[in-house]
């Protein structure tokens, strides 16, 4: 099952230098995430990690990226306020159960059948959202408020002054300039890497300085830790208030300075445990519906994936061996304290513009980023990396995931199919990734509905008085109206035919509205035969009309 590292066509150095590079970009990513899912950024670094590894070792897809990402960690951060880390790591576990039951049963062939326009939508949807979450990178001067409108404690920023700005544009700038240009000189080692190295030598050894990965890192924990201390404190003083003083008691305790305390409760990240919640029914009511929807977040972002490399490296994955390797990662991070994770589109578009192809670059990134975390001086030194450095990368990212070819589609392609482009965009950008991708293919589906109900038509004749409906066309729910138009009940003859050789009945809806004609000519004290119409389809209708006669040598097809 693991075909691991030794193939002849594998370029070891090339591997190993994507790998560095790819564990570069995933440690900020890894701790912005944490701190959407209102966690330690420890707790997305381990994640980063077991996922990482684990589905590069025995995940379906070589050079495909794995880690903590921002789709699986919107719909955790509510769910932790409400029951606490240990019930995340719970329904982690449960996830990853499902993922393996997916694979099992090879669920991730369905991948097949989402149309081409979603996945457009769903590649410009996320380059979108890639881009939108480096503008905040770009503020400083974070602050608690308390939002009278959620009732909740937020954080707000600033944008960095108009020096400090324009020192960042100016690395960014930078950065993205040597990623574009440096492998015409050279591709023995990646752009990415040489622009991480030298920004960050830039911001060391000159006047230019800029905020450091560091710097960011403490910055956030420290603005996540007033907010969750200003929350409890707010909580508990909460239901002792008169209701009229409420926002104003909220509003003070936003503005207060108060003494910030690491927490040391919970268990430490990356350490086996079982996550101690109660077994029982209550604890698998609140966990099932998380678990689930952590399951079908992470494995269509992680199929839909894996298809974009499909086409990128012109090679095929296993997308049920992919869902297996993810689900038994996700256990894995239940397991170990860690908030679990799903393939990630920019990281993994930074591995095969980077060289990476085979599982080696994706191990490899994962074990540097197990030793960015376990070994104390790599972490000052990534410490030191210019968060503007890694804004570059992700631009370049952006820029090379936009499918930049579908905006000339416009006049190309039917209109529902780009309409279905934008409508996924758009909703991947406002809701998230499941969401889009559900709307986009029940879109396509009633497209697709639309156009084949028009598609049902009758060749109509007269031979030796008996009327003759020969039917064309797919007949199902959509088609109904149309195929009941056909028929002119009261002017025809005493004897009809309807011949169903060139058409085919899909479903109930269908089966009814033959029955309805047929009931109608009965009324009428006409004759209705059926020819080549699929034996269970006889079946069936003789059960409802007796008085509907049916040909021999039919058509054997089940409908659905």
């Amino acid at each position: 099952m693991i075909d691991l590292l030794i193939k002849r066509d594998i370029n070891l150095k090339n591997e190993l230098l994507s790998g560095l590079t790819v564990a570069l970009a995933l440690v900020p990513e890894a701790v912005a995430f944490a701190f959407v899912a209102g966690v330690d950024p420890l707790v997305g670094l381990w994640a980063a990690f077991f996922v990482g590894f684990i589905t590069s070792l025995i995940g379906g897809r070589p050079g495909m990226i794995s880690g903590a990402t921002g789709a699986m960690a919107v719909v955790m951060t509510a769910f932790v306020v409400l029951y606490g880390i240990e019930y995340l790591f719970a329904a982690v576990v449960l996830c990853g159960v499902i993922q393996i039951v997916c694979g099992l049963f090879k669920i991730g062939k369905f991948i097949r059948l989402l149309p081409h326009p979603v996945m457009l939508g769903f590649v410009n949807g996320l380059a979108i959202v890639i881009g939108l979450a480096q503008f905040g990178q770009l503020k400083e001067n974070h602050k608690v408020f308390f939002n009278e409108t959620s009732q909740h404690f937020e954080i707000t920023a600033n944008w960095m002054s108009s020096s400090a700005m324009i020192i960042t544009i100016v690395l960014i700038a930078l950065t993205m300039g040597i990623i574009h240009f440096f492998p015409k000189l050279t591709k023995a080692v990646p752009g990415t890497l040489v622009a991480i190295v030298a920004v960050t030598l830039i911001v060391q050894f000159t006047p230019l300085k800029s905020i450091t990965v560091s710097e960011s890192v403490d910055l956030q924990k420290a603005v996540a830790l007033e907010k969750s201390q200003k929350s409890d404190l707010f909580e508990s003083e909460k239901q002792a208030l008169v209701f009229s003083a409420v926002n104003s008691r909220a509003h003070e305790i936003a503005a207060s300075n108060i003494e910030l305390k690491e927490k040391t409760d919970g268990r430490t990240a990356g350490r086996f445990a079982i996550p101690a919640i109660p077994f029982n029914i209550k604890s698998l009511g609140i966990i099932i519906g998380l678990s689930v929807t952590l399951a079908a977040i992470g494995l269509i972002e992680s199929l839909m994936t894996l298809t974009l490399i499909d086409e990128l490296t012109d090679t095929e994955g296993n997308s049920n061996r992919e869902c297996i390797g993810q689900g038994i990662a996700n256990t894995v991070c239940g397991f170990f304290g860690s908030m679990g994770g799903c393939a990630m589109i920019g990281q993994s578009m930074i591995n095969i513009r980077s060289g990476g192809r085979h599982r080696l670059s994706g191990l490899s990134a994962a074990v540097f980023l197990l030793a960015f975390i376990i070994f104390p001086p790599l972490w000052k030194c990534i410490g030191m990396i210019p968060v503007a450095a890694l804004i570059g990368v992700m631009f370049i990212v952006v820029i090379a995931t936009f499918e930049w070819t579908s905006l000339r589609l416009w006049n190309k392609i039917p209109k529902s199919d780009f309409f279905v482009i934008i409508a996924v965009s758009v909703i991947t950008v406002l809701f998230d990734l499941a969401i889009a991708v559900a709307a986009g293919i029940v879109i396509s589906a009633l497209v697709f509905a639309w156009k084949k109900s028009q598609r049902i038509q009758a060749d109509i004749r007269m031979e030796n008085g008996v009327k003759i409906y020969e039917l064309n066309g797919p007949l199902f729910f959509a088609a109904v109206t149309s195929f009941k138009e056909i028929f002119s009940i009261a002017d025809d003859p005493e004897s009809i035919i309807i011949e169903f050789k060139n058409c085919r009945v899909y479903d109930h809806s269908a089966l009814e509205a033959i029955n309805g004609i047929c009931a109608k000519y009965r009324d009428l004290g006409k004759t209705v035969k059926l020819m080549h119409l699929s034996k269970d389809c006889q079946k069936i209708l003789n059960k409802a009309e007796a008085i509907i006669e049916v040909t021999i040598e039919d058509p054997e097809y089940h409908i659905a």
